[in-house]
């Protein structure tokens, strides 16, 4: 249950394949957490869009590109909203097709009993329920992935660590700044479809084409 819960990343983690700091703020691959990449700014390209999407995924489907650092909420007529994610970091990534099976305004994190006792043993000491709020790990929403009736413990959810949008940082949760997360949250239903896009292929063929932003609807509206 541990590695499915990204909140913990704000936590600096040792590697012996650790990057330089000079190259962090660049890095897409990291565990470590430092000072630099705490200033890093979000690419312009991880910024909410509405982009031509050519897909054969049904109007309400979300289609997460774990590799380009997209999430897709399908539009219909070849119309879609794009969004900046921030993903698994190497080793954490996966892939499948699941559902929003629950939906929570400023979720409370529960860290595994496994992830405190391994944290305390670095010294950083866990709650065992962080309540709802700004400085909550799981930002203003929570959409909880389900295959059929099983919580898969994997999230897409807001964050207290903006600038950790379009990295591999995450324990596999998926990752949005907080005015996109409530903005996805109001137009995703629970039973909506999840596509994600990542390592072993377990989501099988997914027909998409990014087109790029939707020039007309962005100046017009539509």
């Amino acid at each position: 249950m541990a590695f499915a819960m990204s909140a913990f990343l704000a936590l600096p983690v040792t590697t012996s394949a650790a990057p330089r700091v000079d190259d962090a703020a660049n890095s897409t691959a990291s565990s470590v957490v430092t000072r630099e990449m705490m200033k890093r700014p979000v690419p312009d390209k991880f910024k909410r869009r509405l982009v031509r999407l050519s897909t054969n995924e049904a109007p309400g489907t979300i289609i997460i590109d774990t590799n380009n650092k997209f999430l897709y909420l399908v539009e219909g007529n070849n119309k879609a909203i794009r969004y900046g994610v921030g993903v698994g970091r190497e080793g954490f990534g996966w892939s499948g097709v699941v559902k929003i099976g629950r939906k929570e305004e400023w979720p409370s994190w529960r860290p595994p009993a496994e992830m405190r006792s391994r944290e305390a043993r670095r010294g950083h000491f866990l709650p065992e329920v962080q309540k709802g709020g700004p400085d909550n790990p799981l930002g203003a929403r929570a959409m909880y992935l389900y295959k059929g009736n099983r919580d898969t413990i994997f999230r897409i959810h807001g964050t207290n660590q903006p600038w950790s949008i379009g990295l591999n940082l995450s324990s596999g949760c998926i990752r949005m700044n907080n005015k996109d997360v409530q903005d996805l949250y109001e137009r995703a239903d629970i039973g909506s479809k999840v596509v994600v896009i990542g390592p072993g292929n377990k989501q099988g063929d997914v027909s998409f084409d990014d087109r790029g932003v939707d020039i007309l609807r962005t100046i017009f509206g539509g």
